[in-house]
């Protein structure tokens, strides 16, 4: 089954030396694929080539199999989200709405329809005759969604939709926004610099890096199994040790793990806070030991801080019914559940 959309090894390269080089990237339909990654890694100028507002140095974009690579955005079966809702103040919401369906000659009674269940899609019903001054930012960034559902793209351009609300905002217009995908089974194709935000709505994640991509997959396998050092880096809460290879075992201290990468010489440990475990220190301890630096209490967990002497200071997540037997100052035994390793030239 071919993509529904597909960007087959584009260029995009700035005067400033700036761009995306070699992009390739194919999202099926109903498919919800963010891009993620630092501000200027590229993300959004993939994004605006897609949209047609960008065109690309070489390279092609297909949409439902079509080429449209040198179509300007309103030829486009797509509709971009904004960051800044770019609603016109002195029209209502109705007539912000109606204005693309208008130009596109549709029946009037077709129209009123149409933004009735586009409202109440956004959870929004009644709201025709308000105007933007008289919305919340959340409302406002709702009315832009509705009007790009209204041009029923075939893919929609979401350009970090929700950077401009605050946390609880932002929190239940991800949720709103995965509701109406699964509901209208659109394509969409969203921006973000917010690794929550991309772990919490992606089907998968295109993360970024200095204008190429470092990995494609599922959220859940781009917090597993980071592929380099940049994506563990960038993706959630990470330890890093220095280790070494010897004997075909990688080594951090008395602890050491399988070689499976086949990686050589010094390498760098990769741990997640929740994969450190601590327990009392004892004379036979077989981890590291590490002394208690600070204990944080986040409601049901501690973030713990801890000193590993020549190893460095880690952090471990621990579970509410452990916090009261730890203090700072109190020296432990530190072992890992599980670590990821990557050749130190990958820094």
């Amino acid at each position: 089954m071919s993509a529904q959309l597909a960007v087959r090894n584009m260029t995009k390269r700035y005067k400033t030396g700036e761009g995306v080089t070699g992009i390739h990237l194919e999202v099926a339909k109903g498919e919800l694929v963010t891009l993620l990654g630092p501000s200027g890694c590229g993300k959004t100028t993939v994004l605006r080539s897609i949209g047609g507002f960008l065109e690309p140095d070489s390279g092609d974009i297909l949409i439902e199999g079509r080429d449209v690579t040198k179509l300007p955005p309103e030829q486009r079966p797509t509709s971009m989200v904004f960051q800044s809702y770019n609603l016109w103040p002195h029209m209502s919401v109705y007539d912000n709405l109606a204005f693309g369906l208008k130009i596109r000659k549709m029946p009037k009674a077709d129209i009123r329809a149409a933004i009735t269940d586009a409202l109440r899609l956004v959870r929004l019903p009644g709201a025709e005759k308000k105007y933007p001054s008289q919305l919340s930012g959340g409302q406002q960034q709702r009315v832009a969604l509705a009007r790009s559902l209204l041009l029923k793209p075939a893919v929609l351009l979401l350009d970090e939709p929700f950077s401009a609300l605050d946390a609880k905002l932002r929190h239940e217009m991800r949720e709103e926004l995965r509701e109406i995908q699964a509901q209208t089974g659109l394509t969409m194709v969203f921006v973000t610099h917010d690794q929550e935000e991309a772990l919490s709505l992606s089907d998968r994640i295109v993360v970024m890096n200095h204008g190429h991509i470092e990995q494609i997959a599922a959220p859940s396998q781009i917090y597993d199994r980071p592929e380099s050092l940049y994506v563990a880096q960038f993706i959630g809460k990470m330890n890093f040790l220095e280790g070494v290879v010897e004997e075909d075992r990688i080594r951090v201290g008395r602890l050491d793990w399988p070689n499976d990468q086949r990686l050589e010489g010094r390498v760098k440990v990769a741990v997640r806070p929740e994969d450190v475990g601590i327990r009392p220190l004892t004379e036979d301890g077989e981890g590291l030991t590490g002394t208690i630096k600070q204990v944080m209490v986040l409601g049901h967990y501690a973030d713990v801080s801890l000193d590993l002497g020549e190893h460095g200071v880690i952090r471990t997540f621990q579970p509410k019914e452990v916090i009261k037997t730890l203090q700072t100052g109190q020296r432990v035994d530190v072992s890992f559940a599980g670590i990821l390793a990557y050749p130190t030239q990958d820094q």
